[in-house]
């Protein structure tokens, strides 16, 4: 990522945009997560306040971006997508914000090893920080009354703590929020730049789990040997002399969250010199949730005008037909590069819905970039009332999507994982050998289940191989 520009952040007219689109227009539109702010004054205040500052991240990097998706769409390059369910503020901290750029560089180094292509690397952080709920209030016991309070929509929005004065929703938080994702910028700017020595060297690695009991001797032979080779290739790169460690670790590395809180997007989305068009500069890579993606609905409208490629998540639930008016409202003039498909159905539901949704956009000539969430449809809870989410299942919806792509003649190009680089036991499963009674030693997610560094790495490890087979 290159630093932002003060052009960036110039006034400038003209550029096309959709007909009735303004960056305002979303909001004639119905908002199944919007906020209920009571002090619209406040709100006021907070929009005007991100209206003045610099954008997070630039519009040149933006359309670098939808390049390579372009690139990937076509089987030339694969996304590597992954990061915090929900960010918190306290988490800007340097060695968590490190801990996941590692895991995320490590994991991409291990796909370009199977895949012999080339990995575009996106953060699910630096604005993750809202997230939306089934319902807008949360009704608990405290004291031995019931009190119902409004729903933890991330901290962009309000606090964690369940308290009426923690759960009230704070304009200021929009503010807060880009000023830390401004500093995690900054710090990933600058990891990116100096480069990660160690990076690429595997024999550096945490690869502890390829020695863990329940591990098959197969399997173990198998990651030994990938990592062995992987090391081996790095090396005879280094060895020719055409670019020392430091070159080959200063990567390009883009930033995505959902766009969820419009108010902070629409603050933040404008028009750059010499670019037609709005640009959305919050993120590079904004993406549209289950649950607002319906086509009259303010998320969809706000999506549709600006240049930014944009995912949209698709759920067991989606029709054909749904999906191609999607695509033709959110990518009328079928660009390559604008949009990006994310299926995340469940294990049990791949082969029931995913083929037909492939096929539809397969034969109507829509260029999309499909990708794979194996997460968010695979959440139990164990019998003591714990979120989790079962590696196995992981794996096997990775594993189904891998299949159906290949029988439909389709391109699978890219993958969107929940991790952190931190040693948390939030999903079961894997070579780390994480068990349901191992959840409480550090469960550390406000939201959703992680993988840990162990489990993402293995992931990557299984990835690798059936892709590359």
């Amino acid at each position: 990522m290159s630093r932002a520009s003060t052009n960036e952040n110039a006034d400038h007219t003209g550029g096309s945009t959709p007909e009735g689109w303004s960056p305002d227009s979303w909001r004639g539109r119905l908002d199944p997560q919007q906020v209920r702010y009571t002090d619209r004054d406040a709100v006021q205040r907070a929009s005007d306040k991100l209206r003045s500052l610099p954008p997070l991240v630039t519009s040149w990097e933006v359309e670098r971006l939808r390049s390579e998706i372009a690139q990937a769409q076509a089987g030339g390059r694969f996304v590597l997508q992954g990061g915090d369910c929900a960010e918190t503020l306290a988490d800007c901290r340097g060695d968590l914000v490190a801990n996941k750029l590692k895991i995320l560089l490590q994991m991409s180094l291990v796909l370009v090893h199977g895949l012999k292509a080339p990995v575009t690397r996106v953060g699910r952080f630096a604005g993750q920080y809202a997230k939306p709920r089934s319902s807008p209030t949360e009704t608990r016991a405290v004291g031995g009354a019931q009190v119902t309070l409004p729903s933890y929509f991330g901290d962009l929005v309000n606090e964690a703590g369940f308290s009426e004065r923690e759960r009230a929703p704070d304009p200021h938080l929009m503010v807060r929020g880009y000023q830390h994702a401004a500093m995690t910028l900054n710090f990933i700017r600058s990891l990116v730049e100096g480069g990660f020595a160690d990076i690429h060297h595997p024999e550096y690695w945490d690869l502890r789990f390829m020695e863990h009991a329940g591990l098959s001797d197969e399997r173990r032979a198998q990651y030994r040997a990938m990592s062995q080779t992987l090391a081996d290739g790095l090396r005879f790169m280094e060895a020719l002399g055409e670019k020392s460690v430091e070159d080959l670790t200063r990567v390009e590395f883009y930033t995505s969250h959902e766009g969820l809180n419009l108010i902070y997007e629409s603050a933040q989305t404008r028009q750059v010199p010499r670019k037609d068009g709005w640009f959305d500069l919050t993120t590079h890579l904004p993406w549209i949730g289950e649950r607002t993606r319906a086509l009259d609905g303010a998320h969809v409208e706000f999506f549709r005008g600006i240049r930014n490629p944009v995912g949209v998540k698709v759920g067991p639930k989606a029709e054909p037909s749904e999906v191609l008016e999607l695509i033709e409202t959110l990518n009328p003039s079928n660009e390559p590069g604008k949009l990006v498909l994310i299926s995340r159905l469940g294990a049990s539901n791949v082969q029931g819905a995913l083929p037909a949704l492939v096929g539809a956009v397969r034969d109507a000539g829509k260029r999309v970039l499909w990708m794979s969430d194996p997460m968010h449809g695979n959440g139990i809870t164990t019998d003591s009332g714990v979120k989790t989410r079962s590696f196995d299942s992981i794996l096997e919806e990775l594993e189904r999507v891998i299949d159906v792509h290949a029988e439909a003649g389709t391109v699978l190009g890219g993958v969107h994982f929940e991790l952190t680089g931190e040693d948390v036991t939030e999903c079961v499963g894997g070579a780390s050998g994480v068990r349901e009674e191992d959840l409480g030693l550090n469960y550390a997610s406000p939201c959703d289940p992680r993988l840990n560094y162990a489990q993402s790495l293995e992931l990557a490890f299984l990835l690798s191989g059936k892709l590359g087979g």
